[in-house]
């Protein structure tokens, strides 16, 4: 990242001054210093002052830390991954390190990160805001350092990442360099929840294939895996409650452990991102059947789930207490889309259920609804339900759901102005299996269209881009999921006014080409950012920032 034309700007040492900083320096802009230039970073921070100096990165960059929480297991393990990544092409070891160190000295020789709480507990709405300082040494110490001060240990996994992208090799001089130096960020995301949907019933995934996705999302700062574990072509999740549940998988070596359900979700903590888990009712749960074949309707007619069955609402509450103890997140998704009732009304014991409770199958299809917002409430869990339930029965919802947008615009103003919250996710932008949705389409997508009251704004925790797997496996899914998912990770993070003004071309197309191009340097395989069709290959010999 080449220094900006403009003079640095004068910056005082420490954490201390912070405050003062922002009175002094001119606010904060994409150009930086008025140079022109753009701050090749990714998502854009919330404010970020910059200078024209480089400094050089000791690769034996040092661990300092402080605060109540910075001695967490969490953030010795995130410094060990950046440094590593930070440190790819300049091994500590190599021995022209010392050589080079003679000759020169480096600027930075510590990362101190001060986290202010020791708590940490991952529930949506963390605080996951941070300050960072990369500056000179003050002339007091032999040794300059950078600094990242935080509440919690999440928000200084979001400086490390930042502080990551900072850092770049420098193949001539063969040292990790910070240009635009002095920085100054403070920055915290604009939503709450950042979301990926990951489907692993159309195809499976196995274990490392979900940890890389998620190191992946960690370097865009999204903060939220929606597993969609389960649906109608299989049920690979182990519930010791119902062991023959996973017979609904596609084979016997497709399937998930109790044992790396949890190894998923504590993957994901450490990288500060949620799991939460969907288990589709009524529909979508043909593959329940292959263990249990009395949850079908008929063995003719499969799903939705028989309704007129108490066993049926017995199994769900086994399946989610089992399921409770593996996900701690306070968000269960329950789908509730796409019900088809001809079942319900085609097979003649669960048409004389109707018919005893005076039910339409419209009737039913609520009645299931609700009574599986009653079990996952009782488990102390919040139900987000596809926005089907709020369209077919918006008043009889409980008023803890959370309302998932999909089929198209409009559903979250109508949503949140009865009080619901809403997560969008408008297929038209932001289902990566629609791969001919370009970046900029995603990019400008925004989740709180259509919402002028700030108090209902704020009933929209965020959105989410779905990667469902139909025409995705091992194979192609990151390709798939990368770029695209960044633009809307942007989206999400960072202030509206600063990604919604200008030409999107100029200010977020050559920093979206500059984060491809890193994801690739971290061995996700993001596929071109500009090719005519999503995850297709590039077209010619070219450079990656060019693709």
């Amino acid at each position: 990242m080449p220094p900006p034309d403009s003079p640095p700007r004068p910056i005082l040492p420490g954490l201390a001054v912070l405050a003062l900083l922002l009175l002094l320096l001119p606010p904060p802009s994409l150009s930086a210093g008025g140079g022109g230039e753009l701050a090749y970073l990714w998502p854009l921070p919330a404010e970020f002052t910059t200078g024209a100096d480089t400094l050089s990165v000791d690769p034996a960059l040092a661990l300092v830390v402080g605060g109540n929480g910075g001695g967490s297991r969490i953030v010795k393990d995130a410094f060990d991954r950046y440094k590593s990544i930070i440190f790819q092409h300049s091994g500590v070891f190599s021995i022209f390190n010392t050589f080079r160190k003679k000759a020169s000295g480096y600027d930075i020789g510590r990362l101190r990160i001060v986290v202010r709480s020791a708590n940490e507990e991952l529930q949506l709405g963390v605080d996951e805001s941070y300050t960072l300082l990369v500056t000179k040494s003050d002339g007091k110490s032999i040794i300059g350092e950078a600094t990242i001060e935080a509440n919690t240990v999440y928000g200084a996994l979001r400086g490390l990442e930042t502080f990551s992208q900072l850092c770049t090799f420098d193949y001539s001089t063969k040292l990790v360099l910070v240009h635009k130096a002095p920085w100054y960020i403070r920055d915290e995301p604009r939503f709450a929840y950042r979301g990926l949907l990951l489907d692993t019933s159309r195809h499976y995934y196995p274990i490392d294939v979900i940890k890389h996705i998620l190191d992946s999302m960690s370097y865009a700062k999204l903060n939220v895996l929606h597993w969609h574990i389960i649906d109608e072509q299989s049920f690979p999740l182990e519930v010791p409650t119902y062991p023959k549940l996973w017979q609904g998988a596609y084979t016997r070596w497709e399937r998930y452990t109790v044992e790396d359900a949890y190894e998923i979700v504590n993957f994901a903590k450490s990288r500060g991102i949620h799991v939460m888990p969907e288990v589709d009712v009524p529909g979508h749960a043909e593959s329940w059947g292959k263990g249990y074949p009395e949850l079908w309707p008929s063995t003719s007619c499969r799903e939705p789930l028989d309704v007129s069955k108490s066993t049926t609402f017995d199994l769900i509450s086994g399946l989610l207490s089992d399921m409770r103890k593996i996900f701690p997140f306070e968000l269960f998704h329950l789908g509730g889309d796409e019900v088809n009732t001809d079942c319900w009304t085609s097979t003649p014991h669960v048409k004389q259920w109707l018919q005893n409770h005076n039910m339409t199958s419209k009737q039913a299809y609520e009645y299931f609804v609700l009574k599986a917002q009653e079990i996952a409430i009782s488990k102390n869990w919040t139900p987000v339900n596809w926005e089907e339930t709020f369209n077919a029965f918006p008043e009889s919802l409980n008023p803890r759901t959370i309302v998932h947008n999909w089929l198209g615009a409009g559903v979250c103003p109508k949503a949140v102005a009865k009080g619901f919250k809403c997560i969008f996710s408008n297929q038209g932008f932001w289902y990566l299996d629609h791969l001919d949705v370009p970046w900029d389409q995603v990019y400008t997508a925004e989740p709180l269209e259509g919402i002028s009251d700030a108090s209902k704004q704020k009933l929209v925790i965020g959105g989410e881009v779905c990667m469902w797997g139909e025409i995705t496996d091992t194979s192609n899914v990151q390709q798939t999921i990368w770029p695209r998912a960044a633009a809307a990770a942007e989206r999400l993070w960072s202030r509206r006014d600063a990604i919604s003004s200008g030409n999107i071309n100029k200010t977020a197309l050559p920093r979206l080409h500059y984060f491809r191009c890193l994801l690739n340097g971290r061995g996700v395989a993001a596929a071109p950012v500009t090719n005519q069709y999503a995850r297709s290959q590039p077209n010619g010999p070219a450079s990656c920032y060019a693709q």
